[in-house]
């Protein structure tokens, strides 16, 4: 059987605030760029600029997953204004190669399934997986790689946000980690004492409920853009990897690649 081609193309994944595009060239993810869903044409500038890392003598198609489909409509409306490239929305047109135990009807954000993908393919083992962005999700993913869900909850700025929205007195901050003081001796420090560790005992409780269900402790994997601020230096957390929703879309694309391969020589 012949060898399988490189896989390259463009991942994009946009969440509820921000945007994530990198460039997949086998398994590296190339410099992944952030950028705010309030500015599509600088979303559309980092798709083209990734899109020039690549070799121009294969494919290079946009593997577009969303958790914000209005934005991602009008992200794929300008760039096939712009582009002549394939383009792939991860759901309608690549499934994402996990299995699933939960309840009939469920529709799970394709990015949580992504993750679980994802951190099985590395792992191979029972493991969860805790995304700290816009809301804070905790999945366990068992031994065999079925995805199970889990919890969801408010991230911490959105948490920061209902707390000064929804009173008179307390201040608009951005989500930080708080001083290093067992106590908040501001109001300030108060409320990011609250989220911080509100959230980390979130998922310390959840991951204890977990290991008591399945019956041994698994690895436990934390991603998203608050992810740092939260779990450095945690001694729960065995792993921090930013950009693991973009390597669940490169695990997408593989498996589709293979499947059509393996297809093609029936």
């Amino acid at each position: 059987m012949p060898p399988m081609p490189e896989l390259q193309l463009i991942a994009i994944d946009v969440g509820n605030s921000c945007t994530r595009v990198a460039a997949v060239s086998d398994t590296s993810i190339t410099e992944p760029v952030s950028q705010s869903n309030g500015d599509l044409g600088a979303v559309t500038e980092a798709v083209l600029r990734h899109r020039e890392t690549l070799s121009e003598s294969s494919p290079r198609p946009i593997v577009i997953a969303s958790v914000n489909d209005a934005f991602a409509d009008q992200l794929a409306s300008a760039l096939s204004d712009q582009l002549s490239e394939e383009m792939y929305r991860v759901g309608p047109d690549l499934p994402v190669p996990i299995k699933c135990e939960l309840a009939p009807e469920t529709i799970t954000g394709v990015d949580r399934l992504l993750n679980a993908a994802a951190a099985f393919d590395v792992l191979k083992q029972a493991c969860i997986v805790v995304d700290a962005g816009t809301a804070v999700t905790v999945d366990f993913i068992d031994g065999k790689g079925t995805f199970h869900g889990g919890a969801i909850a408010p991230g911490g700025r959105m948490q920061l946000q209902a707390l000064h929205e929804h009173t008179e007195a307390l201040p608009d901050l951005e989500f930080t980690a708080p001083d290093a003081d067992a106590f908040g001796r501001s109001t300030g420090q108060a409320m990011l004492q609250g989220v911080h560790f509100g959230i980390q005992g979130l998922v310390r409780t959840l991951a204890e409920q977990y290991a008591e269900h399945y019956g041994a402790y698994p690895t436990i994997v934390a991603t998203g853009g608050d992810a740092d601020t939260l779990f450095r230096g945690d001694e729960l957390i065995d792993r921090i990897v930013p950009d693991l929703t973009l390597q669940g879309i490169a695990v997408a694309a593989r498996h589709a690649m293979a499947s059509a391969r393996d297809e093609s020589s029936d």
